[in-house]
């Protein structure tokens, strides 16, 4: 099949779930895939060095076709510029698409953001294009639990596109089985969602020698992105009770985000010696801090929205076969409970956190080794990205032109 997948966001973009690797897996089942995406800026809101806007860009990236269209670089708190950012990659896409002479079989469209979903949808109803819909998060949900919200119109407006969107596509991906239901409960027929979760883009041995970020310190690594979303104010405040208790503990954040200045300005007049901010860093280069960590690190804000998902890193951080501390609710901490490779705290609990953090410095070294395993073997078993290119691959071949 000729596939498009349709995405805002690809390599080398360092938090795409979905990237080279995935793409490679349907070449390699026999599909022509194409990437259509925008020009990478996420998450400074700056087009990446080496890129400049233009009104289309081929490349071949690790033997994957890609095309960029342009957009409004941003990622900051604006919604105003966050929706130009959205709607300029809408109406390059939607073109795209309309305007290609050799049609596509099928597109595979990754949300968020859902105008993504939309070229698709409309574009689709003149090239009679069938498509499957990855949902990553749950909007206008997802937009009002972090802040992006408009006003209350403007969020009508966004649930509207959504539902049409979600009749249109032929099948929906959902990332976890709380966002399922919740979209079953928005009016999706059951018969149309599948769950298949989200894998480790980078899947590296276990790190079984002595090699550590700092000997005299016991590190925790958090690496993604600094947002509202993950409220890592609460990690902050964790680190203030842990200073003077457990001086030896380490906390370090690489990363990008929208609160990244707000958190580094807090860290400072907190004068929390004991917390590092290092800048985005890329895939091969997080994956080496993240096997030398004493312990990786995972927060989401306490809201409802949150506990029917299950964040990208708790996926990255079980291929790791590192320990983990998490500050989750729902679906994310059931899912490392029984992984037994994570000491869970309550998000928005910097009491419970610091305690957390605390006890698994405290553990024996074969203590957190064993939890490692644990969480590596779990993901092997469950989460797997040849498990989940297998389910996708089954949609495609559902979804099959006649």
């Amino acid at each position: 099949m000729r596939i498009v997948y349709l995405t805002q966001w690809f390599d080398p973009e360092t938090h795409v779930i979905k990237g080279t690797k995935f793409v490679r897996a349907l070449q390699s089942a026999g599909h022509e895939v194409t990437v259509v995406t925008g020009f990478p800026n996420y998450p400074t809101g700056r087009l990446y060095p080496g890129y400049r806007l233009r009104l289309i860009h081929k490349e071949v990236i690790g033997g994957v076709n890609v095309v960029r269209l342009p957009l409004y670089p941003s990622h900051d708190s604006s919604s105003l510029r966050r929706s130009f950012n959205y709607l300029s990659f809408f109406l390059s896409a939607f073109v795209y698409l309309l305007l290609r002479r050799t049609p596509f079989d099928i597109a595979y469209v990754y949300h968020p953001p859902i105008t993504v979903g939309l070229a698709a949808a409309v574009a689709g109803l003149w090239r009679r294009l069938p498509f499957i819909l990855d949902v990553q998060d749950l909007w206008p949900d997802t937009l009002a639990a972090t802040g992006m919200a408009g006003g209350r119109r403007s969020m009508q407006l966004v649930g509207l596109l959504c539902r049409f969107v979600y009749r249109r596509s032929d099948a929906i991906v959902a990332q976890s089985e709380g966002m399922k239901t919740a979209l079953n409960a928005h009016g999706v027929p059951a018969d149309k969602l599948v769950t298949i979760r989200n894998w480790a883009e980078a899947e590296p041995p276990i790190n079984e020698g002595e090699a550590r970020l700092a000997p005299h310190h016991f590190v925790v690594v958090y690496g993604g992105n600094l947002g509202r979303a993950q409220d890592l104010g609460t990690v902050l405040d964790a680190a203030a009770r842990l200073r003077e208790r457990k001086p030896d503990i380490l906390i370090r954040l690489y990363g990008g985000g929208v609160e990244a200045e707000p958190l580094r300005a807090r860290a400072e007049a907190l004068s929390l010696t004991n917390v590092e901010f290092h800048g985005p860093v890329g895939k091969d280069a997080i994956g080496a801090i993240f096997a030398q960590a004493d312990a990786l690190l995972v927060h989401l804000a306490d809201h409802p929205l949150f506990a029917i998902t299950v964040p990208s890193k708790v996926q990255a951080y079980l291929a790791m076969g590192r320990p983990i501390v998490a500050g989750l609710a729902g679906e994310a901490a059931r899912l490392l409970v029984e992984s037994k490779a994570a000491v869970v705290a309550p998000p928005g609990d910097p009491r419970a956190l610091a305690e957390a953090i605390a006890s698994l410095a405290d553990m024996p070294l074969e203590a957190r080794k064993a939890m490692g395993h644990a969480g590596h073997d779990y993901y092997q078993r469950h989460l797997s990205f040849q498990s989940g290119v297998r389910r996708t691959l089954g949609l495609f071949d559902r979804a099959r032109p006649t």
